[in-house]
């Protein structure tokens, strides 16, 4: 998993309420194990016509949008199921950062272990930042500070201490269990002293 430190990019603003992870990534793309591939494929529905042609008025598809790393969005983001696609669509469409006013638990969860840092901020600082991205100007998010910088204007967030690390580290759930192998070994061969029958060699 890619380390997550600071973060400079044109924020895309897309203040739709409740986007659930169907919307994300939609059901007929979630046949595949892999992360990669699904960018092409986020906000499907509204992205592309019934004809599979883009649809240029929508956000992700208008330059410089098409390339932004922060999304802004509405209130409850990522409600519905617990597809982790969700997160590995934002993340292959090069989306490293989410601000909303708030998450949906699961979604909120499976963003840090897939290198995505979900900001919450109260519904005025996202109407601040939201004006940077109408006029195209960049905003730098500070995950180690734990700030948002706009201008000559700043925005504290919070950030649970063990999610931080993991994102500064670059720590996924795999990655944790690898820093432990040595105690996991040693819980092993203790194991295999101590009740050698329950072992299959």
């Amino acid at each position: 998993m890619q380390k997550f430190t600071t973060l400079k990019s044109i924020p895309a603003y897309l203040p739709i309420v409740n986007i659930d992870t169907d919307m994300i990534i939609p059901k007929q793309f979630l046949k595949t194990i892999k992360r990669t591939g699904l960018g092409k494929s986020l906000f499907f529905e509204m992205r592309y016509d019934e004809n599979g042609k883009i649809i240029d008025d929508f956000i992700l598809n208008k330059d410089p949008f098409n390339n932004s790393k922060i999304l802004i969005a509405g209130k409850n983001f990522g409600c519905g199921s617990s597809r982790e696609h969700a997160p590995w669509a934002l993340l292959d469409f090069g989306i490293t950062c989410v601000i909303s006013s708030s998450f949906a638990d699961i979604f909120y969860n499976n963003c840090f272990k897939n290198g995505i840092l979900p900001i919450i901020l109260n519904e005025e600082k996202i109407k601040e930042l939201s004006e940077y991205a109408n006029r195209k100007e960049s905003i730098s998010v500070d995950l180690n500070d734990e700030k948002i910088v706009y201008g000559n204007n700043e925005v504290k967030f919070k950030v649970d201490s063990f999610k931080k690390k993991c994102l500064l580290e670059g720590l996924d759930d795999i990655a944790l269990s690898l820093k432990k192998s040595n105690k996991i070994e040693k819980f092993e061969e203790d194991l295999k002293r101590i009740k050698p029958w329950i072992i299959n060699d």
